[in-house]
This record gives C-alpha cells, sequence and structure tokens, in this order.
C-alpha cells in the first residue's frame, strides 16, 4: 500500500514560487472520434471533441513538474564552458515563479477541456471533491501540484497530497523508497545490450550533437576567458571517460559518458529557454538550435530510463496503483491500492521526466510532440482516459501526451480550447486498435503483463 500522505492546501494565488519534480499527470482531453484511423491524432490546432457514443469517466494525468532551475551544482560544468553558467533565483531544483504561473495556465486549460468534455461542471466547487491532486515530496513537484489546483479550480479548496519533504515516496521513487529487489547486473546487461557494450561507441553515435554543444559552450571567436576559473584550458566533453557498471545504492546503473553531461547541459539550455531569460546559452542557443541539442537529453533518457528492465522495476508501482484507480473509477466502490476516491472523477500525478520515461519504456509507449521525439520537458504529461459506451458496461482506454510547445512556455501563453498546448494520440502496443482505443480488458492485460509484482507495494 501506498505510505500516509501528509496533506496540503491549495493556495488560491498563482504567483508563488514553486519546485521542481518529475511529474506524473494523466492529461484530460479526449479524442475525436473519427471515421478513418488517421484521425485518432490530435493536433495542437484541432479542438478535442466528445467521442460519440461515449461518456468520458475518470482521466489519470501523470505529468512532470513545472520550469524548475538546474539541480546541479554549477562549478562542475563551468570547467566545460568559456563562460559561467548563469545563476538562478531560487535554489537549486525549485519551481520558479514563471515555472508556477506556467502549471496555473495549464490547469486552466485542463478545466475549460473537461468542462467540454462534460466530466466537470463549468462553474462552482462542487467537482472539487471528485479531484485527487498527489505530488512527490520534493518542493517542485508540491508546488506544481497546488498551481495546477489553482488554475483547474480557482477559489475552491482542493486538497494536494504530499510526503514530508525529503521523503522517499515509492510512488514516485520506489527503489530508493526501498520497494522490491532488482538486478543490478541484469540493469547492467540491459543497458550495455543497447549501446553494443562500449559506452565510449555513445561519443561517436551522438558526434555532432556533441560538437554543436561544443560550439555552444566555447565559440571559437569568443573573447571570454578560456575558463569560468580562469585556467589555461578548459575542459572538452569528449575528454570525459566512458564506462559502464552495476549501480550504488538505488542506482540500477552507473553509466558514464560525454553524452550524460551533455544531456545536462542540453536540459539546462531548455531551462533558460523556457524561463524567458533573454540569453540563452550566452546569447548563442535560439529554438532551432535548442531543438538540436536537445537530441543529446533525449538520448540520455532513452538509453538510462527507458531500457526496459529498469523502466519496467521503476514504473511498477505506479502503473499498479493507476490500474486500481481506474478499476475503482469503474466498480464504484473501493479498490485495494486506489490513490483516488471512489466518486472521483480526476487523478493527477505530478512527478518527474524519470517518471514518465519510465512508464513510456514499460509500455513501449512513443511520441511526436514540437518537432521531437518522446521528449518530457516541464509540465508535460501522460493522460489515460477511462471511456464508457452509453447504456451498456463497455469501458475502453484512450491514451495521450500533451505539453506545452517551447515558446508557449517562453512566453506564458494563454492556453484554450482554440490555442491548446499539443497533444499527441498515444498507441499503446498489445491493445489499441486502429482509433488509439483500448478495450477495458486489453488495457488491463498489456499493463499487468508490464508489471514486475515485486516491484509493487
Amino acid at each position: 500500500m501506498v505510505q500516509p500522505m501528509r496533506k496540503l492546501s491549495a493556495p488560491f494565488r498563482a504567483s508563488q514560487k514553486s519546485p521542481h519534480f518529475l511529474v506524473i499527470s494523466v492529461s484530460l482531453a479526449v479524442f475525436a472520434a473519427c471515421a478513418s484511423a488517421l484521425c485518432g491524432q490530435a493536433t495542437g490546432a484541432e479542438k478535442p471533441s466528445v467521442n460519440a457514443g461515449e461518456d468520458l469517466k475518470f482521466v489519470v494525468i501523470v505529468s512532470r513538474h513545472g520550469v524548475r532551475s538546474p539541480t546541479g551544482k554549477a562549478d562542475q560544468l563551468n570547467r566545460f564552458s568559456a563562460q559561467p553558467w548563469p545563476e538562478w533565483t531560487v535554489q537549486p531544483g525549485y519551481l520558479t515563479e514563471h515555472g508556477a504561473k506556467l502549471m496555473t495556465l495549464f490547469g486552466a486549460y485542463d478545466r475549460e477541456l473537461l468542462v467540454s468534455e462534460r466530466l466537470l461542471a463549468a462553474e462552482g466547487c462542487a467537482d472539487a471533491s471528485h479531484i485527487s491532486i498527489i505530488a512527490d515530496s520534493d518542493q517542485r513537484t508540491r508546488e506544481t501540484g497546488k498551481s495546477l489546483a489553482v488554475g483547474l479550480m480557482p477559489g475552491c479548496s482542493v486538497e494536494v497530497r504530499a510526503l514530508a519533504e525529503g521523503t522517499a515516496d515509492p510512488l514516485f521513487h520506489p527503489l530508493e523508497a526501498g520497494v522490491g529487489h532488482p538486478d543490478k547486473q541484469l540493469a547492467t546487461a540491459a543497458v550495455s545490450g543497447r549501446i553494443g557494450a562500449n559506452p565510449a561507441a555513445l561519443s561517436e553515435a551522438y558526434r555532432p550533437q556533441l560538437q554543436a554543444l561544443e560550439e555552444v559552450l566555447s565559440p571559437g571567436n569568443s573573447s571570454q576567458p578560456k575558463t569560468a576559473a580562469g585556467s589555461s584550458a578548459k575542459a572538452s566533453l569528449f575528454d570525459i571517460p566512458s564506462s559502464v557498471a552495476p549501480g550504488r545504492g538505488d542506482h540500477l546503473v552507473e553509466l558514464h559518458s560525454p553524452l550524460g553531461t551533455a544531456a545536462t547541459m542540453s536540459e539546462n539550455l531548455l531551462l533558460e529557454y523556457i524561463e524567458g531569460m533573454a540569453q540563452v546559452g550566452w546569447g548563442r542557443v535560439d529554438s532551432i538550435k535548442l531543438r538540436e541539442l536537445l537530441q543529446l537529453h533525449t538520448a540520455g533518457s532513452d538509453i538510462e530510463r527507458r531500457t526496459s528492465y529498469i523502466a519496467r522495476v521503476q514504473s511498477s508501482n505506479m502503473l499498479s496503483h493507476i490500474l486500481d484507480s481506474m478499476q475503482q473509477a469503474i466498480a464504484q466502490k473501493p479498490v485495494a491500492g486506489a490513490l483516488s476516491k471512489p466518486a472521483d472523477r480526476l487523478l493527477i500525478l505530478v512527478g518527474h521526466d524519470t517518471n514518465l520515461a519510465n512508464i513510456s519504456g514499460a509500455l513501449d509507449l512513443a511520441w511526436l510532440l514540437d518537432g521531437r521525439r518522446d521528449d518530457t520537458p516541464p509540465g508535460g504529461a501522460l493522460v489515460f482516459e477511462l471511456w464508457q459506451k452509453k447504456g451498456t458496461a463497455e469501458y475502453s482506454v484512450r491514451t495521450y501526451y500533451t505539453a506545452q510547445t517551447l515558446d508557449q512556455m517562453r512566453n506564458a501563453t494563454q492556453l484554450t480550447l482554440a490555442n491548446p498546448p499539443e497533444r499527441a494520440a498515444v498507441f499503446v502496443p498489445g491493445c489499441s486498435d486502429a482509433n488509439y482505443a483500448c478495450v477495458w480488458s486489453a488495457f488491463q492485460s498489456t499493463v499487468r503483463a508490464a508489471i514486475d509484482p515485486d516491484s509493487v507495494k
């Protein structure tokens, strides 16, 4: 069972500062019913519409936290750059004020969308009691949950549940919380098998992107000192030694390579861009360059988080509780393991990009959004919708991924049904039909097959 969670009251203002996390949020939008299979994926410009002959009954949103400051120490990265990395106004890993605003905008959009899908009422606070929001214990995830609540139910009291700061939550960090008995040797073999048992080869596989990042870090015509510390020569990403070995502590695998450091740097550049900083990458990174560099982060995440064995043991606990919550919504009576209440219509899990990557790796999910494959930017969410065929006991599940575009985040663009965040219908191998829908029994079987029973608490 999930550990008891400390209750937090949701504030009624959008201008709060919030921390960082990997949020798991299940999106509330519904796929339009289409005459052809090609209509299964809605573009950002399309307005979602109610599926004919079906009612939306329950939605699970697994969301990443909003925009945060970098989590690492700047001095560890400064030795690779000609100029020091910028300082942020909040503590490392904390949700920024801009990040909180973006999540409030996303929550307001979710409200408008769910009202259009007839899951929530257009006015009033009555639906607040039918919403459960659970956040990881980090500041960035807790504050993201509160910001979503402000946008979703303005002026209403929506409970945001979370463990105490610094507590390892088995829902979001099962290994750190001591759930299961993962095999680190097997995890290492799984990663090694995906890179030809040669971690050094990653530098060659991503050499063009690594060289592009090197040019950002130390351009040839820079008049700045060679290093932030003033030494005569800065370190090169290509000088980082490569190795793969079983991990220590709650880490399954220790993979070291230039790609790992570059993945962190490219995400930090992303954070600068979507935070709205005047200069990104010392003025050398625009949106086009950023998309190129983000391939480094996506590649690193794919290897370290989406590798099947790792993804399975790290996502099983969350997936099991999501299934129990959806089963409870069908039964309309308590089900052991459910995270929500029997009468709930919406469950939001606010976690990290690791949670999204783990779930997608375990279920073999993929998407293409805003010109990037399988990316999990701040605020991005994987959404599971439970639909019931009118007048029957037949249920189906539709899955999609949604995120604000880079420029929507940078400019804090108001989100509406006419100007929505982007979303992509997600095909679930093993159960999706030509319209991207899974009948409930097939969805259950597919997810259960991906769950490691030893990794569930």
